[in-house]
């Protein structure tokens, strides 16, 4: 089979990619019926992709200036010149931390005189591919692609000696970047992305979210069929676990879009068979002769759907008294940004509402990372928590800087 896609880069070029026996397209997916997927039929159809990467430039003062956020909030620099910054842990002192995956980092940040910005910088640990890291009970947990480690967290802020309380978790192929948190159960989940963008995995731990306990003993699948849900927490109030999972590539500029999923005990979301409201993916048959209908039946479909390819990454519920009170108990996300569809999507913070303990809708809360009609970008955010004051820090992995963003009445 052969599939010629456009490309959109700086100028348009276009490129065949050659797949044996099928022919498909996300609009003739969603139309076929069952008799038309059974294994061994002749599907015809056509895919177009495009790439589409806004160059990177300096996120100079007058540029930040021009960031969007709500009325009565501001966004600053909290920290600078860090590399690639990525997800982000604050201690109940007020201790930042950051990891650097290319680095294998973690940074201490500190605020000693409380002025919105850090003035102390050190490296406190050091790890292969050092990514995920959360904080409970002063104890820090932190993950690279195979392994997980703790340690304690001195009266400096400094940490202890990394001890090992997991490992083998499987290679990271296409998403290596492991995430962890401790549950309202004191329990640890741990994201495991998919080793490929739709593939029938060789490990039954990838595309999954793991459960263990704090020692890193008990180690068992919680959900499965999730594609990549980096982003991911409880819900202050109801304890629901939700995260944000990225959607499969290739399937066109609209398709598949990033899901918001309600993730419980022994779920399945579909990847890589279905997606979305049970969606077929022609390209991978489900197994034991289903049809897509069939498995379809079996999974768990998103609460919410969001733009596709715009890369949702960290996931944190607001409990802070900074912000307004409509925010207490809202989600906010990162979207790092597309770079396969036509325009771009993501780069930006958007915030994700609740109504009645169930979610209601996305909204835009910092953007304009995009500039000169979206040809050129100064911010691909990545991580974000909240810090003990109530305001959000958000790390941007492409000029190496941590934002603040703050409330004032």
């Amino acid at each position: 089979m052969r599939i010629c896609k456009p490309f959109i880069a700086a100028s348009l070029f276009s490129a065949c990619l050659f797949f044996p026996n099928l022919y498909l397209s996300a609009q003739d997916a969603n139309t076929m019926d069952d008799a038309s997927k059974a294994e061994g039929d002749l599907i015809t159809s056509k895919v177009e992709g495009n790439i589409f990467k806004p160059a990177l430039v300096d996120a100079t003062d007058e540029r930040i200036k021009q960031l969007k956020v709500p009325a009565g909030f501001t966004v600053t620099k909290f920290a600078g010149n860090l590399g690639k910054p990525r997800m982000l842990a604050v201690s109940d002192k007020g201790h930042v931390y950051v990891t650097n995956r290319d680095e294998g980092t973690v940074t201490l940040l500190r605020d000693t005189n409380n002025d919105g910005k850090a003035d102390e910088n050190k490296v406190v640990a050091k790890r292969e591919k050092m990514h995920g890291i959360t904080i409970h009970q002063n104890k820090m947990y932190l993950i690279t692609v195979e392994d997980v480690f703790t340690t304690d967290i001195k009266e400096d802020g400094t940490l202890g000696e990394l001890k090992m309380i997991m490992e083998g978790l499987p290679d990271g192929g296409q998403h290596a970047n492991r995430t962890i948190a401790v549950g309202p159960d004191n329990m640890l989940y741990i994201s495991v992305g998919s080793t490929c963008n739709a593939c029938e995995e060789t490990s039954e731990e990838s595309a999954t979210m793991i459960q263990a306990k704090l020692d890193g003993s008990d180690k068992k699948i919680f959900a499965k069929g999730l594609r990549n849900t980096i982003g991911f927490d409880w819900h202050p109030q109801t304890k629901e676990l939700y995260g944000m999972d990225h959607g499969i590539d290739w399937l066109g500029d609209e398709s598949q879009k990033e899901e918001l999923n309600k993730l419980v005990k022994d779920g399945n979301y579909g990847w890589p068979y279905v997606y979305e409201d049970g969606k077929p993916n022609l390209a991978d048959t489900p197994p034991q002769g289903q049809t897509f209908e069939e498995y379809a039946k079996k999974t768990k479909f998103p609460e919410l759907t969001y733009t596709a390819h715009s890369a949702p990454l960290a996931m944190k519920f607001y409990t802070g008294a900074q912000f307004p009170a409509e925010y207490k108990n809202s989600a906010f996300i990162t979207l790092r940004g597309s770079w396969n569809r036509a325009e771009p999507s993501g780069y930006k913070v958007i915030r994700l509402k609740f109504e009645n303990g169930k979610p209601a809708g996305f909204e835009d809360f910092l953007s304009g990372f995009l500039i000169d009609n979206n040809k050129s970008q100064f911010g691909r955010v990545v991580g974000l928590t909240q810090h003990t004051d109530g305001s959000l820090l958000i790390t941007d992995d492409n000029n190496g800087v941590v934002y603040r963003v703050a409330y004032k009445q």
